[in-house]
């Protein structure tokens, strides 16, 4: 079965996450760098290939009234060029709330905030990912 893969795009750094093999749980994957958006598009297209992806979940940033910024304009733009290189559908995620819900989970499971930076945009992808999963199981039941 082909994969979906989560991203949670920041100024510094990606967040990754990947679902299994029966398209149910999404699991982290180490954080890309991604100051350098070109750089960005090349190693994603790769994780692309090299897993077998057919659709990428990003999250867009909308504001707390559901409107979009220059943030979601911006992911949309990054969204257009990694739809043209990855050729795979590229798919836009409401991701509000979805830091502060994983950075509850890192907490609860015992890291502070400062053990969390590290991880937190990987907690981040697997949250925008599973949202998306979830949604679209309940949508065949």
């Amino acid at each position: 079965m082909a994969r979906t893969l989560g991203l949670d795009l920041g100024g510094a750094r990606c967040g990754v996450a990947i679902d299994d093999e029966l398209g149910q749980l999404a699991h982290p994957r180490p954080n890309l760098p991604a100051k350098d958006r070109k750089a960005l598009v090349l190693a994603i297209a790769a994780l692309v290939k090299q897993e077998g992806v057919r659709r990428i979940v990003i999250g867009l940033p909308l504001e707390m009234s559901g409107e979009e910024g220059r943030a979601a304009e911006r992911v949309r733009t990054f969204a257009q060029h990694l739809a043209d290189a990855a050729g795979v559908e590229v798919v836009l995620w409401d991701e509000r709330m979805t830091t502060v819900q994983a950075a509850g989970e890192l907490h609860r499971a015992g890291l502070d905030a400062r053990a969390q930076k590290s991880v937190i945009d990987a907690a981040a992808a697997v949250t925008i990912l599973q949202s998306y999963l979830d949604r679209r199981r309940k949508k065949r039941s």
